[in-house]
């Protein structure tokens, strides 16, 4: 073997070995692109040898891909989710919470859990034979207003940042993804989806807790004024501070979910080699069914982790008022105290089962869009 040709077998090893915390939806796709390396590659070879199949392609995705491939996705998990967001919403609520909750909780975690999945069942079928279908799509319209953006936002918040963290912090030759990384690009992703979309998510809130007998609101743009008008500006922005600490569990996710794509492709690589041509459509469909439950189970954990938040932050986007006619819940601290003094440490689960079935089902389709509309957009 000459000199050259060794050279050559280095630098594509150490591209194999440095490709797959980057690649998306498959070893031909990534999320951001070295071209160092394939420069490296093409000036180590003679331009008269023949050409090799790069271990890795040169399109880059580009970040406005993330940003419509987030929003394609986020709208396919909501609409088919849709329905179990309004039962964990109710269910969130003081409101509803006694409806619900008629059963006396088994002290069997086992038992908990079909009795949750009863309720749930129960609040659906509940709410199909007396609110009629409609209801189980309730706040769909600023669910869906609320999701192009948000997950957009979050996709392309969460890559740019990466991207800059791995263009200006590297470590040695190669950029490499780290923990660390992904760490920050979700926290920065969760406070700027946060601040943008609180508006949105409020009026979604209001409009799930407004009872069809009597409705306060019309639709989502007279919600919107009735808020502004008598409650002021701001008021839009109840919650933000439970959001903020939300930003917590997108940000788990997001890591949870980047060690699991960087195992799930470290291992394609063992199994199948650089050359993507040595796996069969079955492989790529396992690999991409792989991937999005590694994102449904990154979810799933980070939800079990943070998902008090999401009954706080439900109770102040609510604003009920106590009996001496001023606001029940005044802040983050606050309703966490009151809640617990009041209903008990279980009730800050309120919800959580029909928010399962909702959210990693959710995740799953959504990643699972988001890479197939990344892969069709690169």
């Amino acid at each position: 073997m000459t000199p050259s040709e060794e050279k050559r077998l280095r630098i594509i090893e150490r591209d194999a070995e440095t490709a797959y915390p980057y690649l998306v939806s498959d070893e031909q796709s990534s999320t951001f692109r070295d071209r160092e390396l394939l420069d490296e590659l093409e000036s180590a070879t003679p331009k008269n040898a023949p050409r090799q199949t790069n271990t890795t392609s040169a399109t880059t995705t580009k970040t406005w891909v993330h940003f419509v491939a987030g929003g394609v996705g986020g709208t396919m998990g909501a609409i088919a989710t849709c329905p179990l967001d309004v039962v964990k919403t109710r269910l969130q609520s003081d409101v509803y919470h006694t409806l619900y909750n008629k059963t006396v909780k088994s002290g069997n975690p086992v038992k908990q859990v079909f009795q949750h999945l009863g309720e749930t069942g129960g609040a659906l079928r509940e709410m199909y034979v007396n609110e009629g279908v409609r209801s189980l799509f309730k706040g769909l319209g600023p669910n869906l207003v609320g999701v192009i953006p948000a997950r957009s936002i979050n996709f392309f918040t969460y890559g740019a940042t990466k991207e800059f963290l791995i263009r200006n912090f590297k470590h040695g030759d190669a950029k490499k993804e780290e923990t660390w990384m992904h760490l920050l690009s979700g926290i920065n992703a969760g406070f700027v989806t946060s601040t943008a979309t609180n508006p949105i998510w409020l009026i979604k809130t209001r409009l799930q807790l407004d009872k069809s007998g009597s409705k306060l609101y019309k639709n989502s743009w007279d919600c919107l004024r009735h808020v502004v008008k008598n409650e002021g500006f701001f008021s839009l922005y109840r919650g933000l501070s439970a959001s903020y600490l939300g930003g917590i569990e997108s940000t788990i996710q997001w890591v949870l979910y980047e060690q699991m794509r960087m195992f799930i492709n470290k291992r394609s690589l063992q199994i199948h080699g650089t050359n993507p041509n040595n796996k069969t459509t079955r492989d790529h469909v396992m690999e991409w069914s792989a991937r999005s439950g590694a994102a449904g189970l990154a979810k799933f954990m980070a939800s079990l982790i943070t998902y008090p938040h999401e009954v706080v932050r439900t109770r102040l986007r609510q604003a009920p008022l106590a009996s001496t006619g001023k606001p029940k819940y005044t802040g983050l601290i606050q309703c966490f105290k009151l809640v617990l003094k009041e209903e008990g440490f279980a009730s800050m689960y309120g919800g959580l089962t029909p928010h399962l079935l909702r959210t990693v089902p959710n995740s799953i389709i959504m990643f699972g869009t988001w890479e197939l509309v990344v892969r069709l957009l690169s």
